[in-house]
Parts: structure tokens; C-alpha cells; sequence
């Protein structure tokens, strides 16, 4: 029996967002279902090969695969922005290169990753010197300390767990990402204090940091999303820290 039906419109009629995620990632979609809209915005997601255990090698080598996640997401949807989920990737490859592969399959108005979300967050802010806070070796953290400085941002005070596997950096308890970024941030040679990877859980210990410090605090996944929502021309469900009272520009 053929049955009549009849076309709805696209999902995402309030804005359309594509994120390309780590298969090793295992906070980001979490995170991101705490911050979309109520309202109709679309997230499309896909995601890229990634190593175990985390080092610069393994970092520049998704540039290759990064085209290849891209054009994973869907080719009938118009996207409004579509993000790269890696913090310490985006500095070794860059985040134009990132723009530049990603833009080159996607039909997308613009294209944005962790450290674009972060640089856009201190300027927006008027962060100059940050407190950073990284799972990593010091060796990848070198590449995401390099490639702020050459945005205009220091990096003066500076912390580690250390920790190469990326099951482990997604199993940290949240209560030492806030005991950490607490020691750090209330260093007085820092505007604010930033928690790098999209791994690490920190959406429920933002504002604890923030009221501890005195300080913004800002992490890898809110600044990402709190960039990549407001080129998509829409606003995060629920506040998560002193950056999300401010639009993006």
C-alpha cells in the first residue's frame, strides 16, 4: 500500500551547526547536549580517527584525515558553522589549515576549532595572560603555548596532569580540574585561567572556579561552543561562566 506524505522543513531552522569529534573524545557530545538551544538548531556530528595516547605526531597526523570527517556530515545541509573539536591539534596544524580543509568540503558560512573559540573569548574579554591548565606532556602543550603567544596571548603560569592517554585524561575527575585550576588561577601574573581539552570535564566546576579565583575561567569545550553557537547566530541553553554573558563579535 503507497501511502500519501509531505515534506517538512530541514531540522535547523533557527541554525545549523557541524562538529567533527575525536573518536577518542568521550565529553564533547555530553557537554554540547547541556548547551544547544531549546529552539530548532541542528547538530550534525562526525567524527576523525585519533590515537590512544596523545603526542605531537599523532596530533598533525589528523590533518589528513581531517577532509575525510568533514565530508562525512551531511552534503544536503547548508551549515552555519561547522567546528574541529581539538584543542592541542588546532595549534600544531593551525587553525587557518583547519578553516582551509575543513571549508574545502563543507558548505559552511564559517569553520572554527578551540583555540579560535579561545583567542575570540580573551579578546572578547580583554584576557592578555592566561593560567593554563593542560592534561598533556609539556611537549604538546608547547605547540598550544606557541601558538597563542602568536595571537598576542602569555601563557606565565602553567600546569600539567601529565597524562598521555586520552581514556584517562577523559576519566579525570572534574574535582581536580577545579583543584588545579584554582591553584593556577589565583596566580596574580594571570587575567584568567584556561582549561585546556575538549576531554576534560569542566562544564560543572566553571563557575566554583570562577567564584574561587575572582577570575573568568574558561575551558576548552565552553569557549568552542560559546564561539561556534554565536556564528551560528543563536545563544547557549544555560550559563557556564562569566564568558557567556558576553556575544560573540
Amino acid at each position: 500500500m503507497s501511502l500519501p506524505y509531505t515534506l517538512a522543513p530541514q531540522i535547523g531552522t533557527d541554525g545549523r551547526i557541524g562538529l567533527i569529534v575525536l573518536q577518542s573524545d568521550e565529553t564533547m557530545e555530553h557537554e554540547l547536549r547541556q548547551v544547544v538551544p531549546n529552539s530548532d538548531v541542528g547538530a550534525f556530528i562526525s567524527r576523525i580517527p585519533s590515537a590512544s595516547e596523545v603526542s605531537n605526531d599523532s596530533l598533525a597526523a589528523m590533518e589528513t584525515d581531517l577532509p575525510r570527517a568533514a565530508e562525512l556530515l551531511p552534503k544536503t545541509v547548508s551549515f552555519d558553522v561547522v567546528g574541529y573539536g581539538c584543542t592541542s591539534a588546532s595549534s600544531i596544524i593551525g587553525t587557518e589549515r583547519v578553516a582551509d580543509l575543513v571549508g574545502s568540503v563543507c558548505e559552511t558560512k564559517a569553520v572554527t576549532n578551540p583555540v579560535s573559540g579561545l583567542v575570540a573569548a580573551c579578546n572578547t574579554l580583554g584576557v592578555s595572560k592566561l593560567a593554563l591548565l593542560t592534561p598533556y606532556t609539556e611537549a604538546v602543550s608547547e605547540s598550544l603555548r606557541s601558538a597563542l603567544l602568536a595571537k598576542g596571548i602569555e601563557t606565565p603560569v602553567f600546569g600539567t596532569f601529565d597524562e598521555p592517554v586520552e581514556t584517562k585524561v577523559a576519566r579525570i575527575d572534574p574535582s581536580s580540574v577545579r583543584d588545579a585550576a584554582i591553584k593556577l588561577g589565583r596566580d596574580t601574573g594571570a587575567d584568567a585561567v584556561f582549561m585546556s581539552c575538549t576531554n576534560l570535564r569542566t562544564f560543572s566546576i566553571l563557575q566554583d572556579v570562577e567564584s574561587a579565583i575572582g577570575k573568568a575561567a574558561l575551558s576548552s569545550n565552553q569557549a568552542f561552543f560559546w564561539h561556534m553557537l554565536g556564528l551560528a547566530g543563536t545563544t547557549c541553553a544555560r550559563p557556564c561562566g562569566l564568558l557567556w554573558d558576553h556575544a560573540v563579535h
